[in-house]
């Protein structure tokens, strides 16, 4: 099994969290964004999209970081971390959406204009963070993890980008139940953590 991946980039740490929670011995290959392997033919053909990650697994070529996690978890058999009951799968389902939707657009984007210089407007960014922010809190009030007491893969699809909201200057100390779902995933046996880049209020930390 090989993981085509970059470190800095959230959501192939979402895809390479997840082999290591399970426990599975896979390849590392870094792409080098930078040189623009990502947009090479070889890549290309991998994923048309033209991102990380790329899992591949004995000629099965999956691409979007979410996708693995699907993949991964069934091809493993574990129904505790993606639920084989319409309403289980349906609330992973919902915060899977939540990390390609309002994470991407919110605390991902605003970490973007920091580390990779992107042009995006730092107050709107900032200012969706802290309104998905405000509904994990809410959310993670009276549970341990986002659809109930157990991990399943949609407290993996929220993680990274939530750990590093800081580093797009997205400040974290007003939310509690937040943090300490972070160390309850940092506490997990297998963690591998999300590379810090000085930059942002992490910065000054």
């Amino acid at each position: 099994m090989k993981l085509y991946h970059h470190p800095l980039s959230g959501h192939s740490h979402r895809a390479a969290l997840f082999v290591s929670l399970l426990g599975i011995p896979a390849e590392l290959v870094e792409v080098d964004l930078k040189a623009g392997a990502h947009k090479s033919p070889e890549f290309l053909e991998k994923n048309p999209f033209g991102q990380v990650p790329v899992l591949e697994d004995d000629g099965v070529v999956i691409s979007d970081s979410n996708a693995i996690l699907v993949y991964l978890a069934k091809k493993t058999g574990r129904t505790d971390l993606l639920p084989e009951d319409a309403k289980g799968a349906a609330a992973v389902q919902r915060w899977l959406s939540v990390a390609a939707g309002e994470i991407a657009y919110g605390p991902a984007a605003a970490r973007l204009i920091t580390v990779f210089g992107a042009k995006y407007n730092p107050d709107e960014v900032i200012a969706r963070a802290h309104t998905i922010l405000a509904k994990l809190e809410k959310q993670l009030a009276d549970r341990d993890f986002l659809t109930g007491d157990k991990l399943t893969i949609a407290d993996v699809a929220i993680y990274s980008y939530v750990a590093r909201a800081p580093e797009g200057n997205v400040d974290l100390s007003d939310y509690p139940a937040v943090n300490a779902f972070l160390r309850r995933i940092e506490a997990l046996p297998g963690f591998v953590p999300f590379v810090q880049t000085p930059v942002g209020l992490a910065a000054a930390a």
